[in-house]
């Protein structure tokens, strides 16, 4: 009797298992509806302060020049040994606000 209840529990635990392992349903509203987020807002704010043009996601367009050379530009203060700005300085902590920040993927 107890291997039954072994197995039946077994089975129900490998059944749960793979029914957890399931990717939900998408639906088609959410594909047709236009997004309206919180960030639509600052995507505008960041293609001001960009040299040229932005991707959709408000990000400096890397294939133009413009934008190449404003990624080159020195920072205003000091660096740290990586050559990345060192943020204790306020010339760094300054530039930093006025420049887009660049999304991590």
């Amino acid at each position: 009797m107890k291997k039954i209840i072994l197995i039946v529990n077994l089975l129900f635990a490998c059944v749960g298992l793979s029914f957890a392992q399931t990717a939900p349903a998408k639906t088609k509203d959410a594909k047709t509806k236009p997004a309206t987020t919180a960030t639509t807002p600052a995507k505008t704010s960041t293609s001001t302060t960009a040299a040229g043009p932005t991707k959709k996601d408000g990000t400096p367009d890397m294939r133009y020049k413009a934008n190449k050379d404003a990624a080159k530009a020195k920072p205003a203060g000091p660096l740290k040994k990586d050559g990345t700005p060192d943020m204790r300085y306020k010339a760094n902590k300054e530039a930093a606000k006025t420049t887009p920040a660049k999304k991590a993927n």
